[in-house]
Protein backbone atom coordinates (compact mmCIF):
# COMPACT_ATOMS: atom_id res chain seq x y z
CA UNK A 1 0.00 0.00 0.00
CA UNK A 2 2.58 2.29 1.10
CA UNK A 3 4.70 1.80 -2.28
CA UNK A 4 1.27 2.15 -4.08
CA UNK A 5 1.30 5.78 -2.59
CA UNK A 6 4.56 6.26 -3.64
CA UNK A 7 4.17 5.38 -6.87
CA UNK A 8 1.35 7.83 -7.46
CA UNK A 9 3.01 10.87 -5.34
CA UNK A 10 5.63 10.14 -7.76
CA UNK A 11 3.58 10.05 -10.97
CA UNK A 12 1.28 13.45 -9.95
CA UNK A 13 4.35 15.91 -10.86
CA UNK A 14 4.65 13.96 -14.26
CA UNK A 15 0.49 14.39 -15.00
CA UNK A 16 0.88 18.09 -14.28
CA UNK A 17 3.74 18.36 -16.40
CA UNK A 18 2.36 16.86 -19.29
CA UNK A 19 2.20 18.85 -22.18
CA UNK A 20 -1.15 19.77 -23.77
CA UNK A 21 -2.21 19.05 -27.17
CA UNK A 22 -1.18 20.32 -30.88
CA UNK A 23 -3.94 20.87 -33.05
CA UNK A 24 -2.43 19.98 -36.50
CA UNK A 25 -4.61 21.82 -39.40
CA UNK A 26 -3.82 21.10 -43.43
CA UNK A 27 -4.37 23.76 -45.84
CA UNK A 28 -3.67 22.41 -49.48
CA UNK A 29 -4.55 24.60 -52.90
CA UNK A 30 -5.54 27.87 -53.23
CA UNK A 31 -6.87 29.55 -50.50
CA UNK A 32 -10.31 29.92 -51.04
CA UNK A 33 -13.51 31.01 -48.64
CA UNK A 34 -13.35 27.12 -48.04
CA UNK A 35 -9.78 27.31 -46.87
CA UNK A 36 -10.65 30.20 -44.55
CA UNK A 37 -13.71 28.62 -43.14
CA UNK A 38 -11.57 25.21 -42.10
CA UNK A 39 -8.78 27.28 -40.15
CA UNK A 40 -11.35 29.47 -38.71
CA UNK A 41 -13.46 26.45 -37.71
CA UNK A 42 -10.27 24.55 -36.55
CA UNK A 43 -9.01 27.30 -34.48
CA UNK A 44 -12.11 26.82 -32.65
CA UNK A 45 -11.83 23.56 -32.32
CA UNK A 46 -8.07 23.69 -30.48
CA UNK A 47 -9.01 26.31 -27.95
CA UNK A 48 -12.09 24.24 -26.92
CA UNK A 49 -9.66 21.28 -26.40
CA UNK A 50 -7.34 23.57 -24.88
CA UNK A 51 -4.58 22.58 -27.25
CA UNK A 52 -1.33 24.10 -26.49
CA UNK A 53 -0.32 24.75 -30.04
CA UNK A 54 -2.05 24.54 -33.47
CA UNK A 55 0.08 23.37 -36.50
CA UNK A 56 -1.07 24.81 -39.76
CA UNK A 57 0.27 22.45 -42.40
CA UNK A 58 0.85 24.81 -45.60
CA UNK A 59 1.29 23.86 -49.51
CA UNK A 60 -0.08 26.65 -51.11
CA UNK A 61 0.32 28.51 -54.84
CA UNK A 62 -1.64 31.68 -53.28
CA UNK A 63 -5.43 32.68 -53.22
CA UNK A 64 -8.21 35.38 -52.76
CA UNK A 65 -6.92 38.19 -50.58
CA UNK A 66 -10.75 38.30 -48.69
CA UNK A 67 -10.06 34.75 -47.35
CA UNK A 68 -6.28 35.51 -46.46
CA UNK A 69 -7.23 38.05 -44.54
CA UNK A 70 -10.09 36.39 -42.53
CA UNK A 71 -7.44 33.83 -41.96
CA UNK A 72 -5.03 35.95 -40.94
CA UNK A 73 -7.56 38.03 -38.19
CA UNK A 74 -8.51 34.72 -36.48
CA UNK A 75 -4.69 33.73 -36.33
CA UNK A 76 -3.75 37.29 -34.48
CA UNK A 77 -7.26 36.63 -32.38
CA UNK A 78 -6.18 33.24 -31.52
CA UNK A 79 -6.09 32.62 -27.63
CA UNK A 80 -4.02 29.22 -29.45
CA UNK A 81 -0.70 30.39 -30.52
CA UNK A 82 -0.26 29.06 -34.54
CA UNK A 83 2.72 27.75 -35.88
CA UNK A 84 2.42 27.64 -39.78
CA UNK A 85 4.88 25.03 -41.35
CA UNK A 86 5.54 24.98 -45.12
CA UNK A 87 5.11 21.10 -45.44
CA UNK A 88 6.15 18.92 -46.68
CA UNK A 89 9.48 19.01 -48.74
CA UNK A 90 8.70 20.66 -52.10
CA UNK A 91 5.51 22.68 -50.87
CA UNK A 92 5.24 26.16 -50.91
CA UNK A 93 3.97 29.45 -49.43
CA UNK A 94 3.54 31.57 -52.50
CA UNK A 95 1.42 34.60 -52.19
CA UNK A 96 -1.09 34.70 -49.67
CA UNK A 97 0.92 31.38 -48.02
CA UNK A 98 3.59 33.96 -47.32
CA UNK A 99 1.34 36.63 -45.51
CA UNK A 100 -0.13 33.84 -43.18
CA UNK A 101 3.25 32.77 -42.66
CA UNK A 102 4.27 36.66 -41.39
CA UNK A 103 0.94 36.22 -39.12
CA UNK A 104 1.87 33.12 -37.06
CA UNK A 105 3.32 33.13 -33.64
CA UNK A 106 5.48 30.49 -35.45
CA UNK A 107 7.12 30.30 -38.89
CA UNK A 108 8.74 27.44 -39.80
CA UNK A 109 9.63 25.63 -43.21
CA UNK A 110 10.77 22.10 -44.24
CA UNK A 111 13.87 21.43 -46.56
CA UNK A 112 13.70 21.79 -50.06
CA UNK A 113 10.08 24.15 -49.90
CA UNK A 114 10.23 28.05 -50.77
CA UNK A 115 7.79 31.16 -49.63
CA UNK A 116 7.71 34.50 -51.86
CA UNK A 117 5.94 36.16 -54.81
CA UNK A 118 3.49 37.74 -52.84
CA UNK A 119 2.49 40.62 -54.95
CA UNK A 120 -1.22 41.03 -55.33
CA UNK A 121 -3.00 39.92 -58.35
CA UNK A 122 -4.97 42.48 -60.25
CA UNK A 123 -8.70 41.42 -59.85
CA UNK A 124 -11.39 43.60 -61.94
CA UNK A 125 -10.95 46.12 -64.42
CA UNK A 126 -7.46 48.77 -63.85
CA UNK A 127 -7.34 51.86 -64.37
CA UNK A 128 -5.36 53.66 -67.22
CA UNK A 129 -1.72 52.48 -67.63
CA UNK A 130 0.18 55.03 -65.88
CA UNK A 131 3.39 55.70 -63.64
CA UNK A 132 2.38 57.16 -60.11
CA UNK A 133 4.29 60.06 -58.71
CA UNK A 134 7.30 58.88 -57.66
CA UNK A 135 7.84 56.04 -59.86
CA UNK A 136 10.79 57.26 -61.83
CA UNK A 137 13.02 57.33 -58.54
CA UNK A 138 11.94 54.09 -57.57
CA UNK A 139 12.74 52.79 -60.66
CA UNK A 140 16.08 54.46 -60.62
CA UNK A 141 17.10 52.57 -57.09
CA UNK A 142 15.93 49.47 -59.02
CA UNK A 143 18.58 49.93 -61.58
CA UNK A 144 20.79 50.82 -59.16
CA UNK A 145 20.41 47.49 -57.75
CA UNK A 146 21.05 46.06 -60.83
CA UNK A 147 17.36 45.12 -61.04
CA UNK A 148 15.74 45.04 -63.84
CA UNK A 149 13.07 48.27 -64.25
CA UNK A 150 10.04 48.37 -62.68
CA UNK A 151 7.40 47.98 -65.74
CA UNK A 152 4.46 50.34 -65.88
CA UNK A 153 1.43 49.76 -63.19
CA UNK A 154 -1.96 51.11 -63.60
CA UNK A 155 -3.20 53.10 -60.92
CA UNK A 156 -5.66 50.45 -59.44
CA UNK A 157 -2.15 48.15 -59.35
CA UNK A 158 -0.60 50.69 -57.56
CA UNK A 159 -2.58 51.20 -54.73
CA UNK A 160 -3.18 47.76 -54.26
CA UNK A 161 0.36 46.56 -53.98
CA UNK A 162 0.99 49.71 -51.86
CA UNK A 163 -1.81 47.95 -49.49
CA UNK A 164 -0.37 45.31 -49.46
CA UNK A 165 3.24 46.15 -48.71
CA UNK A 166 2.14 47.93 -45.47
CA UNK A 167 0.38 45.03 -44.68
CA UNK A 168 2.64 43.07 -44.96
CA UNK A 169 5.22 45.04 -43.08
CA UNK A 170 2.88 45.11 -40.33
CA UNK A 171 2.93 41.75 -39.70
CA UNK A 172 6.79 41.61 -40.32
CA UNK A 173 7.02 43.96 -37.27
CA UNK A 174 4.32 42.35 -35.25
CA UNK A 175 6.34 39.07 -34.98
CA UNK A 176 9.57 40.94 -35.32
CA UNK A 177 10.98 39.49 -38.70
CA UNK A 178 12.55 40.58 -41.82
CA UNK A 179 9.81 43.62 -42.58
CA UNK A 180 12.54 44.74 -45.64
CA UNK A 181 12.58 41.61 -47.38
CA UNK A 182 9.16 41.21 -47.23
CA UNK A 183 7.88 44.28 -49.12
CA UNK A 184 10.38 43.50 -51.40
CA UNK A 185 7.94 39.82 -51.46
CA UNK A 186 5.22 42.28 -52.27
CA UNK A 187 7.05 44.62 -54.93
CA UNK A 188 9.48 42.78 -56.75
CA UNK A 189 8.05 39.49 -56.03
CA UNK A 190 10.77 37.58 -55.18
CA UNK A 191 11.36 34.49 -53.36
CA UNK A 192 13.35 32.63 -51.27
CA UNK A 193 14.37 28.72 -50.42
CA UNK A 194 13.94 27.50 -46.54
CA UNK A 195 17.33 28.01 -46.01
CA UNK A 196 17.62 31.29 -46.82
CA UNK A 197 14.50 32.57 -45.25
CA UNK A 198 16.22 31.30 -42.05
CA UNK A 199 19.06 33.15 -42.62
CA UNK A 200 17.36 36.51 -43.67
CA UNK A 201 15.31 36.10 -40.65
CA UNK A 202 12.04 35.65 -42.48
CA UNK A 203 11.14 32.33 -40.16
CA UNK A 204 12.76 30.95 -37.48
CA UNK A 205 13.40 27.41 -38.09
CA UNK A 206 13.84 24.56 -40.58
CA UNK A 207 11.94 21.36 -39.38
CA UNK A 208 11.86 17.94 -40.92
CA UNK A 209 8.48 16.83 -40.06
CA UNK A 210 5.89 18.05 -37.34
CA UNK A 211 7.37 15.93 -34.64
CA UNK A 212 10.70 17.64 -35.28
CA UNK A 213 9.26 20.72 -35.21
CA UNK A 214 7.45 20.36 -31.73
CA UNK A 215 10.97 19.47 -30.16
CA UNK A 216 12.33 22.51 -32.00
CA UNK A 217 9.90 25.01 -30.57
CA UNK A 218 9.22 23.44 -27.64
CA UNK A 219 10.32 26.39 -24.59
CA UNK A 220 10.23 29.36 -26.95
CA UNK A 221 8.25 32.36 -25.59
CA UNK A 222 5.78 33.63 -28.22
CA UNK A 223 3.26 36.41 -27.84
CA UNK A 224 -0.14 35.51 -27.67
CA UNK A 225 -2.64 38.56 -27.74
CA UNK A 226 -0.45 40.36 -25.41
CA UNK A 227 0.53 38.06 -22.95
CA UNK A 228 3.74 35.84 -23.45
CA UNK A 229 3.92 32.35 -23.39
CA UNK A 230 6.15 29.48 -23.03
CA UNK A 231 5.40 26.54 -25.38
CA UNK A 232 5.46 22.74 -24.02
CA UNK A 233 5.37 20.61 -27.32
CA UNK A 234 7.92 18.46 -26.71
CA UNK A 235 6.26 14.62 -26.68
CA UNK A 236 2.89 16.56 -26.95
CA UNK A 237 0.32 14.22 -28.37
CA UNK A 238 -1.31 15.26 -31.73
CA UNK A 239 -4.74 15.76 -32.99
CA UNK A 240 -5.27 16.37 -36.44
CA UNK A 241 -8.33 18.21 -37.08
CA UNK A 242 -10.13 17.40 -40.52
CA UNK A 243 -12.73 19.75 -42.31
CA UNK A 244 -16.64 19.31 -41.40
CA UNK A 245 -19.28 18.99 -43.79
CA UNK A 246 -19.90 22.70 -44.56
CA UNK A 247 -15.67 23.26 -45.42
CA UNK A 248 -16.10 20.04 -47.88
CA UNK A 249 -19.28 21.47 -49.32
CA UNK A 250 -17.89 24.73 -49.72
CA UNK A 251 -14.52 23.65 -50.88
CA UNK A 252 -17.03 21.47 -53.86
CA UNK A 253 -19.21 24.08 -55.22
CA UNK A 254 -16.60 27.53 -55.13
CA UNK A 255 -14.39 25.42 -57.57
CA UNK A 256 -15.21 27.92 -60.79
CA UNK A 257 -15.51 24.71 -62.36
CA UNK A 258 -18.08 23.22 -60.29
CA UNK A 259 -20.09 26.27 -60.06
CA UNK A 260 -20.42 26.86 -63.91
CA UNK A 261 -21.83 22.94 -63.96
CA UNK A 262 -23.94 23.73 -61.20
CA UNK A 263 -25.07 26.83 -62.83
CA UNK A 264 -26.08 24.74 -66.42
CA UNK A 265 -27.56 21.84 -64.63
CA UNK A 266 -29.92 24.50 -62.56
CA UNK A 267 -30.90 26.72 -66.02
CA UNK A 268 -31.50 23.44 -68.01
CA UNK A 269 -33.63 22.03 -64.82
CA UNK A 270 -35.69 24.77 -65.03
CA UNK A 271 -36.11 25.12 -68.27
CA UNK A 272 -37.02 21.64 -68.64
CA UNK A 273 -39.78 21.99 -65.57
CA UNK A 274 -41.53 24.86 -67.43
CA UNK A 275 -41.53 23.42 -70.86
CA UNK A 276 -42.64 19.91 -69.54
CA UNK A 277 -45.13 21.00 -66.34
CA UNK A 278 -45.27 18.39 -63.72
CA UNK A 279 -42.48 16.41 -63.81
CA UNK A 280 -41.23 18.26 -60.29
CA UNK A 281 -37.57 16.64 -59.75
CA UNK A 282 -35.89 18.81 -62.65
CA UNK A 283 -37.37 21.96 -61.21
CA UNK A 284 -36.64 21.06 -57.95
CA UNK A 285 -32.62 19.66 -58.34
CA UNK A 286 -32.20 23.08 -60.60
CA UNK A 287 -33.54 25.34 -58.71
CA UNK A 288 -31.09 23.63 -55.70
CA UNK A 289 -28.46 23.59 -58.48
CA UNK A 290 -28.76 27.28 -59.32
CA UNK A 291 -28.99 28.78 -55.89
CA UNK A 292 -25.72 26.58 -55.02
CA UNK A 293 -24.26 28.12 -58.40
CA UNK A 294 -25.24 31.94 -57.39
CA UNK A 295 -23.67 31.55 -53.69
CA UNK A 296 -20.68 30.04 -54.89
CA UNK A 297 -20.33 32.74 -57.29
CA UNK A 298 -20.65 35.24 -54.54
CA UNK A 299 -18.26 34.18 -52.93
CA UNK A 300 -15.54 33.95 -56.34
CA UNK A 301 -13.45 37.18 -58.29
CA UNK A 302 -16.42 36.67 -60.86
CA UNK A 303 -16.61 38.83 -64.31
CA UNK A 304 -20.24 39.79 -64.62
CA UNK A 305 -19.68 40.43 -67.97
CA UNK A 306 -18.58 36.54 -68.52
CA UNK A 307 -21.48 35.36 -66.56
CA UNK A 308 -23.78 37.46 -68.69
CA UNK A 309 -22.54 35.95 -71.79
CA UNK A 310 -22.75 32.31 -70.06
CA UNK A 311 -26.50 32.82 -69.32
CA UNK A 312 -27.04 34.80 -72.75
CA UNK A 313 -25.45 31.74 -74.73
CA UNK A 314 -27.65 29.36 -72.55
CA UNK A 315 -31.22 31.93 -73.47
CA UNK A 316 -30.28 31.51 -77.11
CA UNK A 317 -29.59 27.82 -77.11
CA UNK A 318 -32.67 27.11 -75.40
CA UNK A 319 -34.41 29.66 -77.59
CA UNK A 320 -33.17 27.62 -80.76
CA UNK A 321 -35.35 24.42 -79.32
CA UNK A 322 -38.88 26.27 -79.07
CA UNK A 323 -38.03 28.72 -81.80
CA UNK A 324 -35.93 27.28 -84.38
CA UNK A 325 -33.89 29.07 -86.48
CA UNK A 326 -31.98 26.77 -88.90
CA UNK A 327 -29.08 27.22 -86.11
CA UNK A 328 -28.85 30.40 -85.99
CA UNK A 329 -29.58 31.14 -82.44
CA UNK A 330 -27.71 28.13 -81.40
CA UNK A 331 -24.22 29.17 -82.91
CA UNK A 332 -24.69 32.24 -81.50
CA UNK A 333 -25.49 30.73 -78.26
CA UNK A 334 -22.32 28.51 -78.00
CA UNK A 335 -19.69 31.02 -79.36
CA UNK A 336 -21.34 33.27 -76.33
CA UNK A 337 -21.51 30.90 -73.83
CA UNK A 338 -17.27 29.65 -74.94
CA UNK A 339 -16.68 33.31 -74.68
CA UNK A 340 -18.09 33.99 -70.84
CA UNK A 341 -16.40 30.59 -69.49
CA UNK A 342 -12.82 31.90 -70.86
CA UNK A 343 -13.54 34.90 -68.94
CA UNK A 344 -15.77 33.85 -66.14
CA UNK A 345 -13.25 34.06 -63.32
CA UNK A 346 -11.96 37.67 -63.22
CA UNK A 347 -8.18 36.94 -61.93
CA UNK A 348 -4.68 35.34 -62.49
CA UNK A 349 -4.68 34.05 -59.18
CA UNK A 350 -3.30 30.23 -59.44
CA UNK A 351 -5.81 27.67 -59.00
CA UNK A 352 -8.49 29.40 -60.04
CA UNK A 353 -10.42 29.75 -64.29
CA UNK A 354 -12.21 27.47 -65.56
CA UNK A 355 -10.12 25.19 -67.52
CA UNK A 356 -10.22 24.31 -71.11
CA UNK A 357 -10.55 21.06 -70.58
CA UNK A 358 -13.98 21.78 -69.24
CA UNK A 359 -14.86 24.69 -71.64
CA UNK A 360 -14.62 22.84 -74.89
CA UNK A 361 -16.42 19.76 -74.07
CA UNK A 362 -19.28 21.99 -72.76
CA UNK A 363 -19.24 23.72 -75.57
CA UNK A 364 -19.47 20.53 -77.97
CA UNK A 365 -22.11 18.61 -75.81
CA UNK A 366 -24.31 21.99 -76.27
CA UNK A 367 -23.24 22.27 -79.73
CA UNK A 368 -24.37 18.84 -80.39
CA UNK A 369 -27.88 19.59 -79.07
CA UNK A 370 -28.41 22.53 -81.05
CA UNK A 371 -27.75 20.38 -83.90
CA UNK A 372 -29.99 17.57 -82.87
CA UNK A 373 -32.77 20.64 -82.08
CA UNK A 374 -32.51 21.89 -85.78
CA UNK A 375 -32.65 18.52 -87.46
CA UNK A 376 -35.45 17.48 -85.43
CA UNK A 377 -37.31 20.47 -86.37
CA UNK A 378 -36.43 20.49 -90.03
CA UNK A 379 -37.83 16.85 -90.18
CA UNK A 380 -41.14 17.60 -88.35
CA UNK A 381 -41.56 20.83 -90.94
CA UNK A 382 -40.94 18.15 -93.85
CA UNK A 383 -43.40 15.95 -92.27
CA UNK A 384 -47.18 14.83 -93.53
CA UNK A 385 -49.77 16.47 -91.04
CA UNK A 386 -51.22 14.05 -89.37
CA UNK A 387 -53.36 15.86 -86.68
CA UNK A 388 -55.95 18.72 -86.21
CA UNK A 389 -58.28 20.39 -88.97
CA UNK A 390 -55.82 20.15 -91.71
CA UNK A 391 -55.78 16.37 -91.24
CA UNK A 392 -59.25 16.03 -91.28
CA UNK A 393 -59.67 17.73 -94.87
CA UNK A 394 -59.81 14.35 -97.16
CA UNK A 395 -60.15 11.76 -94.60
CA UNK A 396 -62.62 8.95 -95.01
CA UNK A 397 -65.31 8.23 -93.30
CA UNK A 398 -68.67 6.13 -92.86
CA UNK A 399 -71.95 6.90 -92.74
CA UNK A 400 -73.63 5.63 -89.47
CA UNK A 401 -77.28 6.25 -90.34
CA UNK A 402 -79.54 7.05 -93.69
CA UNK A 403 -79.99 10.75 -93.64
CA UNK A 404 -80.50 13.33 -96.40
CA UNK A 405 -78.60 16.91 -95.42
CA UNK A 406 -77.27 16.42 -92.06
CA UNK A 407 -76.74 13.07 -90.00
CA UNK A 408 -73.95 11.41 -88.20
CA UNK A 409 -70.83 9.56 -89.74
CA UNK A 410 -67.73 7.90 -88.32
CA UNK A 411 -64.14 9.69 -89.15
CA UNK A 412 -61.02 8.29 -87.66
CA UNK A 413 -63.34 6.20 -84.92
CA UNK A 414 -64.72 9.19 -84.25
CA UNK A 415 -68.38 10.23 -84.42
CA UNK A 416 -69.24 13.30 -85.87
CA UNK A 417 -72.10 15.50 -87.06
CA UNK A 418 -71.89 15.57 -90.90
CA UNK A 419 -73.67 17.57 -93.81
CA UNK A 420 -74.20 16.20 -97.47
CA UNK A 421 -75.85 17.68 -100.64
CA UNK A 422 -77.06 14.35 -101.68
CA UNK A 423 -78.91 11.46 -99.37
CA UNK A 424 -76.46 8.87 -97.91
CA UNK A 425 -76.83 5.10 -96.95
CA UNK A 426 -76.03 4.02 -93.59
CA UNK A 427 -72.45 2.26 -94.59
CA UNK A 428 -71.90 3.98 -97.35
CA UNK A 429 -68.01 5.64 -97.72
CA UNK A 430 -67.93 9.23 -97.64
CA UNK A 431 -64.65 11.50 -98.01
CA UNK A 432 -64.21 14.95 -95.64
CA UNK A 433 -64.18 17.88 -98.15
CA UNK A 434 -64.73 20.89 -95.06
CA UNK A 435 -65.00 21.68 -91.23
CA UNK A 436 -67.24 24.21 -90.01
CA UNK A 437 -66.85 24.27 -86.65
CA UNK A 438 -67.63 20.68 -84.95
CA UNK A 439 -69.67 19.73 -88.56
CA UNK A 440 -67.95 18.48 -91.15
CA UNK A 441 -68.87 18.54 -95.18
CA UNK A 442 -68.84 15.05 -96.54
CA UNK A 443 -69.82 13.74 -100.28
CA UNK A 444 -69.81 10.17 -101.09
CA UNK A 445 -66.22 8.72 -102.14
CA UNK A 446 -66.26 7.43 -106.12
CA UNK A 447 -66.75 3.63 -106.62
CA UNK A 448 -63.02 1.97 -106.35
CA UNK A 449 -61.63 4.55 -104.37
CA UNK A 450 -59.23 3.01 -101.64
CA UNK A 451 -57.41 5.93 -100.67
Amino acid sequence: MRALRLLCLWLLPMAAAAAPPVAVLRVEGAITPASAEYVVGGLTQAASRHAGLVVLEMDTPGGLDTSMRRIIKEILASPVPVAAFVFPSGARAASAGTYILYASHVAAMAPATNLGAATPVQIGLGGPESEPEGAPADSKRNEGAGKQPRQKRSVLSEKQIHDASAYIRGLAQLRGRNAQWAERAVREAVSLSADEALKLKVIDLVAKDVPDLLKRVDGRKVNVAGIDRNLVTAGAPTIAIEPDWRSRLLSVITDPSMALILMMIGIYGLVFEFSHPGFALPGILGGICLLLALYAFQLLPINYAGLGLIVLGIALMVAEAFVPSFGALGIGGVTSFVIGAVILIDTDIPGYGVPLGLIVPLSIASAVAVFIIVTLALKARRRPVVTGREELIGAAGEVLEDFTGEGWARVHSETWRVTSAGPLRRGQKVRVTGVNGLVLAVEPKPEGDES
